[in-house]
């Protein structure tokens, strides 16, 4: 057996990538659905009745209640898109929560912020006075032999905890580099020649070996000097290293989840049985 889940979407394209996330989960889901504005059946003003269905015409097993499926509709009118899939009943549970993960609109808040901004259901009335043959036409999958009777549904609700993580900062470091100039102070000796003219009086005899006397001669003589000459090498002398390591713990999270419990007081004179009935619409 199948069910039939429906999901509301901000836009087309939230419906498309959560129809993606239904395939890529290996959910069996056949006869997937997206619609919207473009949708065969859509009406820009009103909402479905029970003889003129609309969009749900082509959704053969959506059996939902009349208040829902104008919430349904009032979403697509204003820019939603409506994910419908048949899904077996063994894989509905995991096909909820690919689709509840894939940011679809809890349907009972957003209608609840369409009322308090002054959206009125406007087939609240229609409905309250509608006939069993009228509401018999919308759900047809009734058990042979079995007649039409009154029923109460009380919902029940269970909660599942889930953990996530997220990061967070736990501080850090910044290492800045700059530049200081420091005076130095060295001495280092030098030495500067000098050239001296000096003229002495002489009086002797000229000797043989200055016999060339009268020749003419040129003496150069260069002083030279020395000055200070300045260097710079650049060295590494230091490191300074920035790394950062990882390590995993396990967190232990504690937390309480809620269920509804449902406790039946039988009437000794009443007959009870087993419910013929199978729940065919999953709605998130």
């Amino acid at each position: 057996m199948s069910s039939t889940i429906t999901a509301l979407f901000d836009s087309r394209a939230d419906a498309e990538a959560a129809k993606d996330r239904l395939k890529s989960a290996r959910v069996d889901a056949d006869h997937i659905h997206i619609h919207d504005k473009s949708s065969a059946g859509y009406k820009e003003t009103g909402y479905s009745t029970h003889e003129d269905r609309g969009f749900w015409d082509s959704i053969k097993n959506a059996f939902v209640p009349d208040e829902d499926r104008h919430t349904y509709e009032e979403g697509v009118r204003r820019g939603g898109a409506l994910l419908t899939a048949d899904v077996d009943d063994d894989r509905v549970d995991e096909a909820v929560r690919v689709l509840e993960e894939a940011n679809s609109i809890d349907i009972d808040d957003r209608s609840s912020q369409w009322r308090s901004s002054g959206w009125d259901y406007p087939g609240a009335g229609a409905a309250a006075g509608a006939t069993g043959a009228a509401l018999g036409s919308f759900d047809r999958r009734e058990t042979a032999g079995r007649t039409a009777e009154q029923e109460e549904v009380i919902p029940i609700v269970e909660e599942q905890l889930v953990v996530g993580k997220r990061d967070v900062s736990r501080g850090g470091v910044r290492v800045r580099s700059y530049v200081t100039e420091t005076p130095v102070h060295e001495q280092i000796r030098l030495r500067n020649e000098r050239v001296n003219v000096e003229r002495r009086a002489v009086d002797q005899p000229l000797s043989a070996a200055d016999s060339d006397a009268f020749r003419e001669r040129t003496i150069d003589m260069t002083a030279t000097g020395e000055e200070a000459v300045v260097g710079k090498t650049a060295r590494v002398v230091e490191e300074v290293v920035v790394s950062k390591t990882a390590e995993e713990h396990v967190a232990e999270v504690d937390d309480t989840v809620r269920r509804t419990d449902v406790e039946v007081d039988r009437d000794t004179d009443v007959e009870t049985r087993g419910s013929t009935f199978r729940d065919t619409d999953k709605r998130i």
